[in-house]
């Protein structure tokens, strides 16, 4: 397809662990010949380690993805001059969300200074979709891609992440916003359930619009 079919030059997919939001940027780029601005969670070296131990490991985790999701959302201010279609698995602002999860007082202090001299020139996004789906789907979906050390995640912390999301996303204005019921949803094995949230994307031009396929399908 071609790029022009989209009215959005940069797209931000987000949404809690598990949910989907990779798999969704893909095809999209893939549709439209977009480039994709990924998160490598493998590549935080203390990941691994806040996973069996988050209280000593927090904060270095909580920094090294920080400094990941700036150093991505800078190539799209630079890529923006060619006019390409950017679209993201992350939006900085979402890094906050993990922060005050699981840091300390005093951790998050020095935290939000590190954030607001690092974020001072960042880009809002022209449309978000923000796929949601409830802490049983979303530890199916995390078992079944079996990621080791994300098996470890435990239901209290999944659940507050959730909780975190839908706080932030029930305030947010900064963009265009797509709330999506991805509980039902199949963007692997349905062709019918992609087109049918490629069409909600092509719509949206402002505000917020919620998409529940469920609903759709039961008309």
């Amino acid at each position: 397809m071609n790029t022009q079919q989209l009215p959005h030059r940069y797209i931000v997919v987000e949404g809690p662990i598990g949910v989907g939001k990779t798999h969704l940027v893909k095809r999209l780029a893939e549709s439209f010949s977009g480039t994709t601005l990924l998160e490598e969670p493998e590549h935080n070296p203390f990941l691994e380690k806040f996973y069996l131990h988050p209280k000593q490991s927090a904060l270095p985790t909580q920094l090294s993805f920080l400094m990941q999701r700036v150093k991505l959302s800078t190539a799209v201010q630079q890529d923006d001059l060619f006019n390409d279609l950017q679209i993201a698995d992350f939006m900085v602002e979402k890094d906050r969300l993990f922060a005050q999860i699981t840091l300390d007082d005093d951790e998050l202090a020095l935290y939000n200074m590190v954030y607001d001299n690092l974020t001072m020139q960042h880009r809002n996004p022209d449309l978000v979709i923000y796929l949601q789906a409830p802490l049983s789907v979303l530890k199916t979906r995390v078992s079944q891609r079996g990621i080791g050390y994300e098996q470890r995640i435990e239901d209290a912390y999944l659940q507050r992440l959730v909780d975190s999301y839908a706080d932030f996303f029930h305030y947010y204005d900064a963009a265009p916003l797509l709330i999506v019921n991805a509980e039902q949803i199949d963007l692997t094995n349905s062709e019918q359930d992609y087109q049918n949230l490629l069409e909600q994307i092509r719509t949206l031009q402002s505000g917020r619009q919620y998409y529940n396929p469920l609903a759709v399908k039961e008309k």
